[in-house]
């Protein structure tokens, strides 16, 4: 049996911070009180002193991490605003790649959560948004960068420089023959460019952003006649 690290004062934050630690290096399926108080050189029991149990530190830890993603401003262009948000929000999830999947789960969402929330909706509404369109607005934008994320983090390759060795490998198991159009995909472009997957997050957000645009407009125009 491992023994603990040297004892050190215990906080909730300190908890916290810790938990997120664990996952960090090895997911939630690692994250136990057993493995947290082994990180905090602390007994299991000690923990339970300032968390209730693991859903409280789920909701605490995604809390952290909606922390570290940057607020829009209503006051800037909603564009810019929500992609300097959506990027940083994948940038986020590169180094927490465990908590992709909880971002929007918790039931007990914490202040962090909830001032973020309230901020990419004052964004959207300042734009002119109807609440309607704010909602579509936002699943629209959500669903696209934690989909990112998580396929970016499932993808058996990372950058440029290991596309290739690994799309190689892959082609040598099949007959080339049979899929003639992944084949031309692979050897016109994938090879023959320094592609990365990552570049095609910025395209995909501003294809978004763009068709939310074009949606604002009628409706812009439309509230317009209307004050008239």
């Amino acid at each position: 049996m491992d023994e603990p690290k040297q004892r050190a004062r215990l906080s909730r934050e300190r908890v916290l911070q810790a938990a997120v630690e664990v996952a960090d290096a090895g997911g939630l399926a690692g994250l136990t009180i057993r493995s947290l108080a082994q990180e905090l050189g602390a007994k299991p029991m000690s923990v339970y002193y300032h968390v209730a149990g693991k859903d409280e530190i789920l909701d605490g830890i995604i809390d952290h991490v909606f922390s570290q993603i940057e607020l829009p401003s209503a006051d800037g262009d909603w564009q810019t605003e929500l992609r300097r948000r959506a990027a940083s929000a994948r940038d986020v999830l590169r180094r927490h790649r465990w908590a992709i999947s909880l971002m929007e789960s918790r039931t007990s969402p914490g202040p962090a959560t909830l001032r973020h929330h309230d901020a990419v909706i004052a964004t959207l509404r300042a734009a002119g948004f109807s609440l309607e369109m704010t909602a579509h607005a936002y699943a629209l934008i959500d669903s696209y960068t934690y989909g990112f994320a998580l396929q970016e983090a499932a993808l058996p390759f990372e950058g440029p420089d290991t596309v290739a060795d690994v799309a190689e490998s892959i082609m040598q198991d099949f007959d080339a023959d049979a899929y003639p159009h992944l084949v031309e995909l692979a050897t016109g472009y994938y090879f023959k460019t320094s592609y990365d997957f990552g570049d095609e997050f910025e395209f995909g957000l501003n294809l978004i952003l763009d068709g939310l645009s074009a949606a604002l407009l009628p409706a812009a125009s439309a509230f317009r006649t209307r004050q008239e």
